[in-house]
C-alpha cells in the first residue's frame, strides 16, 4: 500500500546524488583556474547551471524517460538555491523573487544551450557560454569549455539508461590546460 512513497523517497535520493554529482563537477578547481570562470558565487551558478542543464537533458532521452527524477532533480536544484541565497544573508522576503529569478534564469539558459548544441559547429556555443558563464567579458577559454561542453553531452549519452535511472551519474574531467584552446 505504501509502495508509492517507497518510490517517491528513491527517486528524491537519486535526484539528491546526481544534483551532488553535477555540484561536486561544477566545483572541479580546473573550471576557475584553467579556464576562467570567475570563482564567485555568479561564476559558481553558471557551471552548476550548465552542468544541471547537461544531466537533465540526459535524464529526459527516450531511453531513461524518467520525468519524475528530472523533476525532483530540478526541485533539488531550486531548494539549494534557496538554502544558499539565505546563507548569503539575502533577506527572507527576496529570497522567494531571488529563487524564481535564478530557476527561471536556468530554464532560459537550457533554450540558449540547447540551441547551441543543435547546431554543428561551436560558433552558437561559444557565443552562449559568453553570454552566460564569462558574462559577456572577453572569453579567451570560452572555445575550450565548449569542447568541454560537447564532451561532456557525449560522455552523458553514453551512460547507461540503467545507471542514470539508479541516480548516478558522471561527467569527463575537464582538461587542467586547455591553451591550445585561445586565440
Amino acid at each position: 500500500m505504501l509502495t508509492w512513497l517507497s518510490k517517491r523517497s528513491q527517486t528524491k535520493r537519486k535526484a539528491r546524488d546526481i544534483y551532488a554529482a553535477v555540484v561536486a563537477q561544477s566545483r572541479n578547481p580546473v573550471f576557475y583556474e584553467s579556464y576562467g570562470v570567475a570563482d564567485e558565487p555568479i561564476g559558481r551558478y553558471e557551471l552548476i547551471a550548465l552542468h544541471l542543464i547537461l544531466a537533465l537533458t540526459r535524464l529526459g532521452q527516450p531511453d531513461v524517460g524518467d520525468e519524475e527524477l528530472r523533476r525532483q532533480t530540478l526541485e533539488t536544484f531550486v531548494t539549494d538555491l534557496d538554502d544558499a541565497m539565505r546563507e548569503f544573508g539575502v533577506g527572507d522576503p527576496t529570497v522567494p523573487k531571488r529563487v524564481k529569478r535564478a530557476a527561471g534564469g536556468a530554464h532560459i539558459r537550457n533554450d540558449s544551450y540547447a540551441a547551441a548544441m543543435a547546431d554543428a559547429s561551436d560558433n552558437a556555443l561559444v557565443l552562449a557560454l559568453i553570454e552566460y558563464v564569462y558574462v559577456n567579458e572577453p572569453a579567451p577559454y570560452a572555445a575550450a569549455l565548449a569542447t568541454y561542453v560537447r564532451r561532456a553531452a557525449a560522455h552523458l549519452a553514453a551512460l547507461p539508461a540503467s545507471t542514470l535511472a539508479g541516480g548516478v551519474i558522471t561527467f569527463p574531467s575537464p582538461e587542467p590546460n586547455p591553451s591550445e584552446h585561445k586565440p
